[in-house]
């Protein structure tokens, strides 16, 4: 603890270490100790080049830029976080053709695939049902939903 007491700028290096381990392994990058971590670094640089010289200066101007960082990062953050991905096309099922066995909409129905009955609905090209013993080609995987069209 001395050593901090004599390099204050290294306790907030170290204090933005601890912030980024505990985000990355125990809350998966989901933002508040992120914020802390940013504000510790420019804490600390702040206090390197001498521009802070005091210690409760130090901690207003941590909890400043750590708010204001969150203000400005929590938004776009989560967007990028919450990006929505495309349908799974390097599925081994892509391609196959297979059997419908319960009618096929736009919402739901079923075909067998491999031994098992799989959920599956049409892809946005089609619109006609398909009705069972048809055969259809899976053009993407969805979860756990086939997307198929007709053939």
């Amino acid at each position: 603890m001395e050593y901090f007491t004599q390099h204050q700028d290294y306790f907030f290096y170290a204090l933005a270490g601890v912030c980024l381990i505990i985000e990355l392994s125990l809350l998966g990058i989901s933002g508040p100790l992120l914020f802390v971590a940013l504000g510790s670094v420019i804490t600390g640089v702040l206090m390197s080049l001498g521009l802070i010289h005091s210690f409760s200066i130090a901690l207003v101007v941590l909890a400043g830029v750590s708010v204001s960082s969150a203000a400005l990062l929590w938004a776009p953050l989560k967007k990028l976080q919450n990006k929505e991905v495309g349908p799974e096309t390097s599925s081994d099922m892509v391609g196959k053709v297979v059997p419908v066995t319960a009618r096929i909409t736009q919402t739901d129905g079923r075909v067998s695939y491999s031994g098992v009955e799989w959920l599956a609905r049409l892809d946005n090209s089609s619109n006609e049902p398909i009705e069972a013993e048809s055969r259809v080609q899976v053009t993407s995987v969805d979860g756990t939903i086939l997307v198929v069209r007709g053939i």
